[in-house]
């Protein structure tokens, strides 16, 4: 108890320290609009230099304003899960939530260490400089009313302005940042203020300054400061856009943000207006004609959508929507569908290239939102609604050629047949080189997960488990003696989404001197066949690389077998047959289900030595089954019996039914 006591004296204390380390800002009135309706009292007092009359009649203003919505914040109704209790009462002692893969979180010392990098993943650096408690500390405050909350987030807010102090960086160095490489001042630039968490800091301080408004340690000194701060933010924004990417996404909808909630400045409309001119450039050239974001991972699509969104909600709520076109939405639109086609029927999203799994209720609330945007959309109302209400898409199988998603499937219910292949053009950064590989769902469960991402950048052993996910032999596709693909470009040669034997063929480059073609049937929409076809001069060993849910699966190494023996009724049966001799090779086998959260799994490649130009040609059944006794015995080789550039025919037999596949380019 004497600790506790202690500790928050010590905070109490830092807090008058803070409140005495406060100037009032007199530029901060410069920067602002003083004609702008409400701010009479506050000009006339400017105008006789009488700045603490000023700054308290500032304070009062927006004590008292109204007129400017947020939507993304209601303070009538506030709420606060216990994860942000927590976040907010660990923030009081500088236990600082940065990041979900670092738990628990790391203290950064009673003299706050804004340069403390405990393990160097960049993500980590950069991601403390958001300051994802102060909110949840809003929150706390406004719900139980201690003014211990404000106090230290005022003392929290002022202590990062003093030590991150924003000096000159060439706008391209803020993504080169690698322990070491520079001094540590500037090396804390780098991370402190490239522009993505600048404008996370934008866009949140909009909430924050709601939250904390009314507290007694929110004082006319504290707002000026506040505001010269913000608006420096936006000029970097406006200075250091990102050339491209998500990045820019969010710098663009954040920047309408401060443009909307704050028109006070005399910038604001600028602001706005060049955020709002970014989306309407970016949302054409981001996103392909079949609803698909060009970065091809299903994360960031999502992510785009939602930025998109916001943008669109502040503009509602604020009375600008006119200065988006019609267009803006129907895109909006296009991209959900994309993701609702993609997605499988517990709402999760393939992990293909960075991907997270994906939370349920956040997807749900996703659906939930967007209906706000779309009240007389049907399909989006059913997955709103967990199908209570509304219907679903039209389509079953559904293929996005400009992108490079294909997905077959039988049904929208849990006990769907689902697979999606990823097979488009070069992606952006998130973009891993992938190309040609699935997610199968049966009855349930998702049986050929893709490999996640894991972490994203820093030091030689981030980077090292990094590179493990992302590597093609991870995925569920073809390689040459395990190397990454050394092109991405991906060509549809076919695509069949209907009849009893729905088909895709799809080319990729790969490597000079080798290409591989993949043609997936999805036959009686019950189970697959998948050939693979390794053309070229090129010499070495083909892997053809499956990597199967986590669980038990026995392999078969002398018939290339490898059956699941999953608890409940989703399981499968695969079996491989190629024209030469095949070895199946059991090797290491990881999936990442979130930021440095892994778990193991079974994972195999049949390799086969290409000794000359003849093609290595492989098929593989992949049967899925409700009952592991049931599974049928098969059969299969190539009817042509060389590489036919334009068809192929194959034989397969099931339980000795013998059935021909076959397709003509």
């Amino acid at each position: 108890m004497k600790i506790v006591k202690y500790l928050l004296s010590f905070t109490f204390l830092l807090a008058a320290v803070c409140a005495e380390a406060q100037q009032l800002r007199k530029e901060a009135f410069d920067l602002l609009n003083l004609d702008y309706p409400g701010l009479e009292k506050v000009k006339a007092a400017y105008a006789q230099q009488q700045w603490d009359e000023a700054a308290q009649a500032l304070l009062d203003y927006y004590r008292q304003r109204t007129g400017i919505g947020h939507p993304d914040m209601d303070v009538k109704h506030i709420k606060i899960s216990e994860e942000e209790q927590r976040w907010a009462d660990d923030a009081l002692e500088h236990t600082f939530f940065v990041h979900k893969g670092y738990q628990p979180s790391y203290n950064y010392g009673k003299d706050i260490n804004w340069q403390y990098w405990p393990v160097q993943d960049n993500e980590l650096r950069w991601q403390l400089h958001r300051h994802k408690w102060f909110t949840p500390m809003g929150k706390a405050y406004r719900i139980s009313g201690d003014e211990k909350y404000a106090e230290e987030w005022a003392y929290q807010y002022m202590d990062w302005i003093n030590k991150n102090p924003l000096t000159a960086v060439d706008k391209e160095e803020y993504e080169l940042v690698s322990a070491g490489e520079v001094k540590e001042n500037a090396e804390n630039v780098r991370f402190a203020w490239r522009p993505l968490e600048v404008s996370n800091r934008l866009q949140d301080q909009t909430q924050q300054f709601l939250l904390f408004v009314p507290a007694q340690a929110f004082t006319p000194e504290f707002l000026t400061e506040f505001l010269v701060n913000y608006h420096r933010h936006a000029l970097h924004i406006l200075d250091n856009y990102s050339d491209q990417g998500n990045h820019l996404l969010f710098e663009a909808q954040r920047m309408i943000y401060a443009g909307a909630f704050f028109p006070e400045f005399k910038g604001a409309a600028e602001w706005r207006k060049s955020g709002i001119s970014i989306l309407n450039r970016e949302i054409k050239k981001q996103v392909y004609p079949d609803g698909g974001h060009y970065e091809l991972d299903p994360h960031y699509h999502l992510a785009a959508i939602n930025i998109f969104c916001k943008a669109l909600r502040m503009a509602d709520v604020n009375g600008f929507r006119q200065e988006f076109p019609a267009g803006y939405a129907n895109t909006i639109k296009s991209m959900i569908e994309f993701y609702a086609n993609i997605c499988f029927p517990d709402y999760s999203n393939p992990c293909f290239s960075d991907a997270k799994l994906g939370d349920r209720r956040v997807e749900i609330r996703n659906y939930q939102e967007w209906l706000e945007l779309f009240p007389d959309c049907g399909w989006i109302c059913y997955y709103a609604t967990e199908g209570r209400e509304g219907t679903p898409l039209p389509n079953l199988s559904h293929g996005a050629l400009a992108s490079g998603f294909f997905t077959f499937r039988n049904g929208w219910q849990q006990d769907a047949t689902v697979m999606v292949v990823k097979a488009g053009p070069k992606g952006e950064w998130h973009c891993q080189p992938d190309n040609g590989t699935f997610e199968f769902w049966f009855n349930g469960r998702n049986l050929f997960s893709d490999s996640g991402s894991y972490v994203y950048a820093g030091d030689d052993e981030v980077m090292k488990l990094r590179n493990w996910f992302r590597r093609t032999s991870s995925h569920n596709t073809l390689t040459l003696n395990e190397e990454n693909l050394q092109t991405t470009q991906s060509v549809t040669k076919l695509w069949q989404p209907e009849g009893n034997e729905q088909i895709l063929v799809t080319e990729n480059p790969h490597y000079e001197g080798l290409k591989h073609r993949r043609s997936v049937f999805f036959v009686d929409q019950s189970y697959f066949v998948i050939v693979d076809e390794a053309i070229g001069d090129a010499k070495g060993t083909v892997n053809l690389n499956y990597h199967l849910a986590e669980g038990t699966v026995n392999a078969d190494g002398k018939d290339n077998i490898l059956t699941t023996v999953y608890d409940g009724a989703s399981n499968l049966k695969l079996q491989c047959f190629a024209e030469k001799k095949v070895s199946m090779k059991e090797k290491e086998g990881w999936r990442s289900t979130a930021y440095r959260v892994r778990v193991p799994r079974s994972s195999v490649s049949f390799n086969v030595d290409k000794k000359d130009s003849e093609a290595v040609r492989y098929i593989t059944i992949i049967y899925p089954s409700k009952n592991i006794a049931s599974f049928p015995s098969f059969k299969a080789k190539f009817l042509n019996k060389a590489f036919d550039e334009n068809g192929l025919k194959i034989e397969i037999a099931v339980d000795g039914k013998k059935r021909q596949l076959e397709y003509k380019l």
